[in-house]
């Protein structure tokens, strides 16, 4: 009975096996079909197929399964720098998914229509302290200031597909305890820029045209300028056009410039007593450098100088080169003005220079830098000639922001030194020199303002004068600054009632 009982045993554990056996072939069979599923439906539910994973028979499935996901495509959207013009700003990069947001940026990208058109808002605001304890060189009646200028702007982008825009831009700049109030000191709400830009692509460039109130800056703005030293800047009410091809680029512009008073809110104006027409070609890739030439009307009635009062007219022509070779850059400017001022033949001319060698391997990348400026002045008076350079809308940042040196009847050599101790902050220091070109003409400050008692009297040393100028990228959005600026009046000033200046500016931007 035994063998026989041993033999029935042996057959039920033969049939558990079995039936042990067809259930991990099951198993086996359903565990592929999940892996298969879990391949199918991608990387992010790797971790499931990882858990369920076969036995080392059917080793590929997992190691196929547990694969790293492939890394996400690179972020090439960047956003915008605040620009110098804002209208050159393009916030259509808010529309990548795979941009960052920050807070408002539902205001910097409004999109509309089929998501080619979108409308993006903007603000800005610079307070600026300044003190300046003896203006006009002490010589005229203006006495030691300190004061705080505030320009606050708001603006509205508007782009209708891809080759229109509309840009509009409110001004509301104010001055808090300054005691000599001139027309760039104050303006009340008024509308800084409102033009339209149409921009059709070519082949090899575009044709562009934007059409009314607008700002300009050529080059270094030593003559044509947005006016950002001031607190309330330059534009110009007008026509622009421009074809560009390849290197070259050729500009028109017929304008009026913005004449302001803050007399109410709105009253800005222009007309034709004063106007700027010209023609202006540009070149890129000429030698190691770029240049660029223009032809400009300039008309203003009533004009005022020294040695001659009358409606102007002059014909002025402009020639400049700059560029950068390896750590040497330079741009060298010139001009030559020709016309009448009332009864008066005008002739004048000036020239402009920076150069600089920046050592790019030392610490904090020093640059050292040389500027040369020479205007002409009126030589006689009385002689039926006025020989007075006119610079037009000049840079007040161009010298510096004290507003001692004008434009007209100057030599100055200004040597220099900038360092930039980190990325986000430079430090200028300079030593400006400065002569008259004749003594037959004043001295002249900013605005050219001449200063009393200097025509024709004395000599050509006008003084020296040395600068330190801090400028900090606090942020994207936050600027900071500061220059003083110590003015060694020389004896010529002196007899004419001058003395020594100092000079203070400190300055916080935003801008949204």
């Amino acid at each position: 009975m035994q063998p026989s009982v041993n033999a029935s045993r042996k057959a039920v554990r033969c049939k558990r096996s079995t039936k042990l056996l067809v259930l991990l072939a099951g198993a086996s069979a359903l565990s592929g079909v999940a892996t298969a599923q879990v391949l199918a439906a991608g990387p992010a539910v790797v971790p499931t197929a990882t858990a369920t994973a076969p036995p080392a028979a059917t080793a590929p499935a997992p190691t196929i399964a547990t694969a790293p996901a492939p890394a996400p495509a690179a972020c090439n959207a960047k956003r915008p720098a605040i620009n110098f013009n804002r209208w050159a700003e393009n916030w259509d990069v808010l529309a990548s998914p795979c941009l960052p947001r920050q807070p408002f940026d539902g205001l910097k990208y409004i999109p509309f229509g089929d998501g080619s058109s979108y409308l993006s808002l903007g603000a800005g605001l610079r307070e600026r302290y300044e003190h300046i304890d003896a203006p006009s060189y002490g010589a005229g009646a203006a006495p030691a200031d300190g004061y705080v200028i505030q320009r606050a702007n708001v603006h509205a982008d508007l782009r209708l597909g891809p080759y229109v825009q509309v840009f509009g831009q409110l001004v509301d700049a104010r001055t808090f305890d300054k005691k000599t109030i001139a027309p760039p000191d104050h303006d009340k709400l008024d509308v800084e820029q409102l033009f339209v830009t149409v921009a059709v692509p070519t082949a090899d460039g575009a044709v562009k045209m934007r059409v009314g109130r607008q700002e300009m800056a050529f080059d270094l703005q030593r003559f044509i300028a947005a006016r950002d030293g001031p607190n309330v800047r330059q534009s110009f009410d007008g026509v622009w056009a421009d074809w560009e091809h390849g290197p070259w680029r050729v500009i028109g512009y017929v304008t009026q410039p913005v004449q302001n008073r803050s007399e109410k809110s709105f009253d800005d104006y222009s007309n034709g007593h004063l106007t700027l027409n010209g023609l202006r070609l540009e070149r890129q890739g000429l030698g190691p450098g770029d240049i660029s030439g223009y032809y400009s009307r300039y008309r203003r009635d009533d004009a005022r100088f020294l040695d001659a009062t009358g409606n102007e007219r002059r014909d002025v022509y402009d020639l400049r080169y700059s560029g950068i070779t390896g750590n040497v850059d330079w741009d060298v400017e010139g001009m030559l003005q020709h016309g009448r001022v009332g009864a008066k033949r005008a002739s004048s001319w000036a020239l402009g220079s920076i150069a600089g060698y920046t050592f790019a391997n030392a610490t904090w990348s020093p640059r050292v830098g040389l500027q040369f400026d020479m205007a002409s002045g009126d030589r006689h008076a009385g002689d039926g000639k006025l020989g007075t350079f006119n610079p037009l809308f000049a840079n007040g940042y161009y010298f510096s922001l004290a507003g001692l040196t004008g434009y007209s009847n100057l030599v100055h050599v200004k040597p220099s030194i900038k360092i930039k101790p980190i990325k986000s902050l430079s430090v200028t220091t300079a030593l400006g020199l400065q002569w008259r070109q004749t003594t037959g003409d004043a001295v002249y400050v900013q605005s050219m303002a001449g200063v009393p008692r200097t025509a024709g009297q004395g000599s050509r040393w006008t003084g020296a004068y040395a600068q330190l100028r801090t400028d900090w990228a606090v942020t994207p959005n936050v600027t900071a600054s500061l220059e003083a600026v110590h003015f060694q009046v020389g004896d010529s000033l002196r007899r004419a009632g001058g003395r020594d200046v100092d000079y203070l500016g400190m300055e916080l931007k935003f801008g949204w």
